[in-house]
């Protein structure tokens, strides 16, 4: 059983950006320890982010405590809790700790990433299991 401070980060383990905002991310130690979750594998987070009809292939998620962060608001939280230790945290907290930055700067940064899984010929995650979903 989790601790109730683990703080849950829902990454795709085949985007090599989302692969490298995972493994730098740190939070501060006030909030507890982040936990990284392979969306790419079947678990009781992915499945409660599927039941509550969050799309993984439109943005990370994030779950602290009782809540679940997607998209735009996950990254918010995520930089609103980050440790800003190092040049890689400190841009995180600095870009996306405002909700109206982060909603401004998100979208072009999830379409290169989606533009990366294309070229790269990435399967899409499909958690919510709709007809016709292939590769990005």
């Amino acid at each position: 059983m989790a601790d109730k401070t683990d703080i849950f980060l829902v990454y795709d383990s085949e985007c090599p950006i989302c692969n490298l905002h995972s493994k730098k991310t740190e939070i501060g130690d006030e909030h507890g320890r982040l936990v990284l979750v392979d969306a790419r594998e079947d678990s009781d987070l992915m499945n409660e982010i599927s039941g509550l009809g969050l799309d993984i292939d439109d943005g990370i998620a994030l779950k602290k405590g009782d809540r679940v962060y997607h998209d735009v608001d996950a990254i918010n939280e995520l930089a609103r809790i980050s440790s800003r230790n190092g040049p890689y945290n400190w841009l995180l907290g600095a870009a996306f700790s405002s909700r109206r930055l982060a909603a401004i700067l998100y979208p072009p940064l999830k379409s290169c990433r989606n533009l990366l899984l294309k070229i790269l010929r990435r399967s899409r995650i499909n958690n919510l299991g709709r007809d016709g979903v292939g590769r990005f």
